[in-house]
């Protein structure tokens, strides 16, 4: 069987400034595109100078950019300055969702730069409960992303998230809702803490165009290398399910950095081979 194609997400360095020598290292690892993680203190894309630079670096480059994943935040400390820096298309106030889906808007821009194929959204925050009014502030905002996007050859794709709005059923009531037809990108470690892994995989599968890969103990998000101490997926079986769609998507880690790792990409590419072990013993 054919391998998966390796895609790494930069959220593994996301607390750090995404600079081109980072990019060198993860294209000589191996790997064939990346996912960059949008938050200010890792990529300001409002910073014409900083896009620019990585463009002409990608334009040079074999690594291709696969995604974007859409800012959750506008400070640079994961939103702990308080609820006004947390971006969230469900937002009561029109205003300020208004805000929020042009600040996204200034990240698909991003793609006129670095060409790449999707964005990925959340629908509202992490333990954010189910309203019918988020569901139509949602419909409203990803319609006016969806055209923006596309004209800039991007495709919105939509992510499990632990919240009431965006288990794998919810996502699918989502789309028959509003008929928006958008697809999904698969987060393990969000279905493992949710309904299971492959309940939610086989509700989502049709429409994953693009996967998170990572590990956790079942209880908090804590995106681990998988396999890694502390971690409680199946690998084997969850392999078996991701292979199930051959060439639907490649295979993403979406990981949190680890400090007493010496050498993160030489981990993040044994991570790599061994899942693809699973892949090739139980092929």
């Amino acid at each position: 069987m054919v391998a998966m194609n390796r895609v790494l997400s930069t959220h593994v360095i996301v607390n750090h400034r995404l600079n081109t020598s980072w990019l060198a290292k993860v294209a000589a690892s191996g790997v064939e595109a990346i996912e960059i993680f949008c938050a200010p203190q890792h990529i300001d894309w409002r910073n014409k100078a900083q896009i620019a630079e990585l463009g002409h670096w990608f334009r040079d480059s074999e690594l291709k950019l696969h995604a974007l994943h859409s800012p959750m935040y506008t400070d640079e400390i994961w939103g702990r300055s308080g609820p006004q820096a947390h971006i969230n298309i469900t937002a009561r106030d029109k205003a300020t969702r208004l805000q929020w889906v042009g600040e996204i808007k200034r990240a698909i821009e991003i793609a006129e730069i670095v060409p790449c194929r999707y964005l990925i959204q959340h629908i509202g925050s992490s333990d954010q409960e189910y309203s019918e009014e988020s569901v139509e502030f949602a419909f409203t905002a990803l319609e006016e992303l969806s055209i923006f996007a596309r004209q800039r050859g991007v495709q919105i794709l939509l992510e499990n998230i632990p919240n009431g709005l965006s288990s794998a059923q919810r996502l699918a009531d989502f789309n028959a809702q509003t008929h928006l037809n958008l697809d999904y990108v698969f987060d393990t470690g969000h279905a493992h803490i949710g309904a299971g892994i492959e309940h939610e995989f086989e509700i989502m599968k049709k429409r994953i165009r693009s996967l998170h890969v990572h590990d956790n103990d079942g209880k908090a998000d804590q995106h681990l290398f998988p396999g890694a101490e502390g971690g409680t997926i199946d690998w084997t079986r969850t392999m078996e399910l991701l292979r199930s769609c051959p060439g639907q998507y490649p295979l993403l880690l979406e990981l949190r950095e680890v400090t007493t790792i010496e050498n993160p990409l030489a981990e993040i590419t044994a991570v790599f081979d061994r899942l693809e072990s699973l892949e090739a013993t139980h092929a």
